[in-house]
């Protein structure tokens, strides 16, 4: 019966045939498998943890195999039950790692591979996928001079089975590996620094849409929430919300169809002109139209859309490290103290290589912008569903922080006779709060209990409270890590007699055409 689970779970991946586990050799030297456990449940279903163990000792030797794994959400084992054979770099699932712990997780492979005869490495995160194949292809790429392309094809051809799809998938994460090539080229120089959000630029933005800004704190192991725009900080230049006109709109929005047509209307022909001999270059909504338009930046209604919208903070957000991470929910109100989470869409890049940091020998601009389509974005679990569009084209305006005696973080990989390094291991008991506002799971679709929040709607999953912070809170309500104020025996929700609200008590113009939407979410 675990036999059944184990070939169940591991589904799209292949298995070993000798090892009868779900791991594969992407080069002779080079393992990856997903996650083992040796306590229960988790064991009936993913590779136990003795038997993987066993294995590898009987076919590379007992000193002669090495695990990196990269779960901020926990191992499942305690060290001792590898023998201490495991250097850990954490990250959340479904995300790419903070680059900084890029040239410490290849150079401290290649150096581990070098110290020895017939080692092997051995990388896991929970599926052995996402964030297992970006830093397997990034050590081809790094290390072994394998072009982005040949190295994210090799970890398909082993990890996956035919017609399973690709072994990396997840944009961002793709995104990082095509980072890793241009670090390899320009001879692996790469700066950390502190980056200033000035103007968040969307278009073609839908009503009931949540923007905030992410970043990697505690050694990437968490995600951290730096920023939510309010309505006083959200002004729109041009209105003509798309999907406000109607069942066609809305129709439209549901099968994903794009409105590019409308999404700069107030281009003069000098600028269509510039852009078509410089095709590459960001282009921003007009500082001019906005001062215009400004009159439309109300302080009523809800989240309202538009055709082009800016983001202004009221204050400087700072992120500490050059991985941002721009994030959206579109909601819409609906009945009896819930909100409908329509859709879900997030972006990560890095300030570093947007601002041609390989290029200019390490020295990256102090100023850009990253541009990007709704298609693009990652999705939940990083995959290609995200609900109904919320926006149709993104400009985040980013500039280095300027504070007096900054002092920038140049990270470079380890020398070939330094020792093999790692970061602190995350809790392997698991159960680690690492993403935004607390949150140990991914972010859904669906019905969520609606937020007091009075600036803006924060639809995110109630925050959870151990019983001693009840305890504390019981007659002042429970404040949360992003400053809402919950009352605990005030709190909506569903009651055993009390059934969720059905389509004719949702409020007017809710979209729900999420059942139409791919359902391919993937673990890494």
């Amino acid at each position: 019966m675990a036999s059944i689970l184990r070939q169940i779970v591991a589904g799209p991946r292949s298995r070993h045939p000798e090892a009868g586990l779900d791991l594969c050799y992407v080069t002779s030297n080079l393992i990856a498998t997903s996650g083992p456990s040796g306590t229960y449940p988790q064991r009936a279903y993913r590779n136990p943890l003795n038997q993987l163990v066993e294995y590898l000792d009987y076919k590379h030797g007992k000193d002669g195999w090495m695990i990196w794994e990269f779960r901020a959400e926990g191992t499942g084992y305690p060290d001792e039950e590898v023998r201490g054979n495991v250097k850990h770099w954490p990250w959340p699932d479904h995300h790419p790692p903070p680059f900084k712990l890029v040239p410490g997780i290849v150079g401290g492979m290649k150096n581990w591979l070098e110290g020895g005869k017939d080692r092997v490495v051995v990388v896991h995160c929970k599926a052995g996928k996402g964030r297992s194949g970006t830093m397997a292809c990034s050590y081809l790429i790094a290390e072994c001079g394998w072009k982005a392309s040949e190295a994210l094809t090799r970890f398909t051809e082993r990890r996956m089975r035919p017609g399973f799809g690709q072994g990396v998938s997840i944009p961002s994460q793709l995104r990082w590996v095509g980072y890793v090539d241009r670090w390899t080229k320009a001879g692996k120089q790469y700066v950390d620094r502190e980056i200033e959000i000035m103007e968040v630029h969307v278009w073609g933005l839908r009503d009931g849409v949540k923007v905030q800004v992410e970043g990697y704190v505690d050694e990437g192991k968490t995600i951290k929430l730096f920023h939510v725009f309010t309505k006083k900080e959200r002004l729109t230049v041009e209105g003509n919300t798309p999907g406000g006109g109607g069942i066609k709109n809305m129709l439209s929005d549901m099968a994903g169809f794009q409105n590019q047509g409308k999404v700069a209307t107030s281009k003069s022909a000098a600028e269509m002109e510039e852009s078509k001999t410089q095709p590459n270059k960001p282009q921003l909504i007009s500082s001019k139209t906005a001062e215009a338009n400004s009159s439309s930046n109300s302080d009523t209604g809800s989240e309202a859309g538009g055709g082009a919208v800016i983001f202004k903070p009221a204050s400087r957000v700072i992120l500490p490290t050059s991985d941002i991470n721009i994030d959206f929910e579109r909601r819409n109100k609906a009945s009896m103290g819930w909100t409908m989470v329509t859709a879900v869409a997030h972006v990560w890049f890095n300030a570093f290589f947007e601002g041609n940091g390989p290029e200019n020998g390490g020295k990256p601009d102090d100023s850009g912008i990253f541009e990007i389509d709704w298609d693009k974005m990652d999705g939940i679990k990083g995959s290609s569903r995200k609900g109904t569009r919320a926006l149709d084209r993104l400009a985040v305006v980013w500039k280095a922080y300027d504070a007096q005696g900054r002092r920038d973080s140049v990270v470079k990989e380890p020398g070939a006779e330094s020792p093999v390094p790692e970061v602190a291991a995350a809790d392997w008991k698991g159960g680690n709060k690492v993403g935004p506002e607390g949150r140990k799971g991914e972010r859904d679709l669906g019905l969520r209990t609606e937020s007091p929040s009075e600036g803006v709607s924060k639809a995110s999953s109630v925050v959870e409270a151990t019983q001693e912070d009840i305890d504390e809170g019981v007659d002042q309500g429970i404040k949360g890590d992003v400053e809402e104020a919950f009352n605990v025996e005030g709190l909506p929700g569903p009651k055993d007699d009390l059934p969720a609200p059905t389509l004719e008590q949702i409020d007017r113009g809710l979209d729900t055409a999420t059942a139409t939407t791919r359902n391919d979410a993937v673990e890494g």
